[in-house]
């Protein structure tokens, strides 16, 4: 007798080309005996879907952003839930679970929530207090009502495991692991990852460059802030020391992350969602062998207390990211010392462990 693989549906806003978290997870559970379909967003400039042990799908929306974008995606999303069969409905952030959960019920079929972030504290919405309003009573509404939930950092396990008093379990934005290539530039590469928005600390970067010799500041990725950061550097002068990669996709970017020299990861206290954060690109760093410059919270600080793979500052003020910058470069002994770290953390930070976890997740469903 042929026994059916379980069905997963999984759901984002975001467009699948460049979301590496679902392309691991999806990959993950599809080479595991599950039969995983990951739907998401088409834009304007989406290019073509790269081929991928699961399927991928995505919808077309009217609007692209604000509230009217979520309504639109919302009822979309609903009605393509109720006819595609399944066994399970993954809605991955907050902003899917309102169709995921009411299909679910509807279907009697179990629902997980994966939180990349902590959706009510991100800039975006923490300042717009009618906006937080909507969404802290949507999270506090839908959310305990889920089967099975887990998040990126044990900060925000900890977190939501006590505001919504179900168990949230941990499967961190770990890379997959690479083998180590050693390379060679004239100048100090310091590469940004991620997207060009409000808290990033790129602005003070920019300034804290300006009087930094044989610096270049690579900036893979877009954002709310792309048209503004170029104009800055502009204005500053430094047009030749900073390099706007644009949208990078992710087996690109693992070659641009191996030519750099220092990672950035400079989020502001912009909101909870920031402070608890553990970002993909930590990792990314880690397995390139690359030192990075971290913003000392609490997950950034845990992470290099066991490893030492980072400078920590306190602030992002350009004197202090200057000072940074320039400790990496010149002390050779400290900057191979973070390097060998990250070399050494690399063989137990990685996805095939932690993939062991998500698998244990979803097989006792």
């Amino acid at each position: 007798m042929t026994v059916s693989k379980k069905k997963i549906l999984f759901t984002v806003t975001t467009d699948l080309t460049y979301d590496q978290r679902m392309q691991r997870i999806c990959n993950s559970l599809a080479c595991n005996g599950f039969d995983v379909l990951l739907i998401g967003r088409k834009k304007a400039a989406s290019i073509p879907l790269s081929p991928a042990a699961y399927k991928q799908k995505r919808l077309k929306c009217w609007f692209n952003k604000g509230k009217l974008f979520y309504i639109e995606y919302s009822f979309r999303l609903f009605f393509l839930l109720l006819r595609l069969p399944t066994n399970y409905i993954s809605s991955v952030d907050l902003d899917t679970l309102l169709p995921c959960l009411l299909v679910s019920k509807l279907r009697s079929k179990k629902c997980i929530f994966d939180a990349h972030e902590y959706f009510t504290e991100v800039p975006e919405v923490v300042n717009r207090p009618t906006i937080k309003r909507i969404w802290t009573f949507l999270s506090n509404t839908l959310i305990p009502k889920v089967d099975l939930a887990y998040t990126v950092s044990q900060s925000l396990q900890e977190l939501f495991t006590q505001q919504y008093e179900i168990k949230f379990h941990l499967i961190r934005n770990i890379s997959v692991r690479k083998p180590f290539v050693a390379t060679h530039s004239n100048s100090h590469i310091l590469l940004y990852q991620g997207a060009l928005n409000e808290g990033r600390g790129i602005e003070a970067l920019l300034v804290a460059i300006k009087d930094i010799d044989d610096v270049v500041l690579w900036l893979a990725g877009e954002g709310d802030l792309s048209k503004q950061l170029r104009a800055m550097a502009t204005e500053l002068q430094i047009n030749h020391k900073v390099k706007f990669l644009g949208y990078v996709l992710p087996q690109e970017l693992n070659i641009l992350t191996s030519k750099a020299t220092i990672g950035i990861n400079l989020l502001e206290n912009t909101g909870l969602s920031y402070y608890y954060s553990l970002a993909n690109k930590t990792f990314d760093y880690i397995h390139a062998g690359i030192p990075a410059i971290h913003v000392k919270f609490p997950e950034y600080e845990h992470l290099n207390a066991q490893y030492k793979i980072a400078t920590l500052v306190t602030d992002l003020s350009p004197s202090t990211l200057q000072a940074a910058i320039q400790q990496l470069i010149n002390d050779k002994a400290y900057y191979m010392e973070l390097r060998n770290n990250c070399l050494a953390a690399a063989k137990v930070l990685n996805w095939e462990q932690e993939e062991q976890r998500l698998l244990e997740l979803y097989e006792q469903l």
